[in-house]
């Protein structure tokens, strides 16, 4: 462990970021609060594509929206119910869920996607977020 003297401490230099990581939320340096989903966006593919590579095509489109569900989705919505996002961020969100359906049914129609995504019980970020932020603000 190291020990630093009162003249020590104050002579050390904190770094300049743009992007700093607190609790796993990635903080952008802007003029008002922004919180970055890259990260998010990058393991939540991670996690698909794994998911894509052990299972393969072999399973049905019900079994992998519900691991979409189940360990996808988690992954993409942490801790990002309790930050106001704006609505190109939101956009980004359910974009990454309309590209997992998008490999899952095999199909680029949108009309299509959305209607298995009702079918499938299956909510688009931006109404899961929104929810969850209202709920967020009620109790507070």
């Amino acid at each position: 462990m190291l020990q630093y003297t009162y003249a020590e401490r104050s002579r050390i230099c904190l770094q300049w970021v743009n992007e700093v990581r607190y609790l796993g939320v990635h903080i952008v340096c802007s003029h008002k609060f922004k919180c970055s989903v890259d990260q998010a966006k990058r393991s939540f593919y991670r996690a698909a594509n794994s998911i894509f590579a052990k299972v393969g095509r072999l399973a049905s489109e019900e079994v992998m929206v519900q691991l979409l569900k189940q360990k996808c989705l988690p992954i993409l919505l942490y801790a990002l119910d309790v930050c106001n996002l704006n609505k190109r961020t939101m956009q980004s969100l359910d974009f990454t869920i309309n590209r997992f359906f998008n490999e899952i049914i095999k199909t680029s129609n949108m009309e299509i996607v959305n209607y298995c995504q009702t079918l499938f019980g299956c909510e688009l970020p931006s109404t899961l977020l929104e929810r969850r932020f209202q709920k967020f603000i009620s109790v507070l």
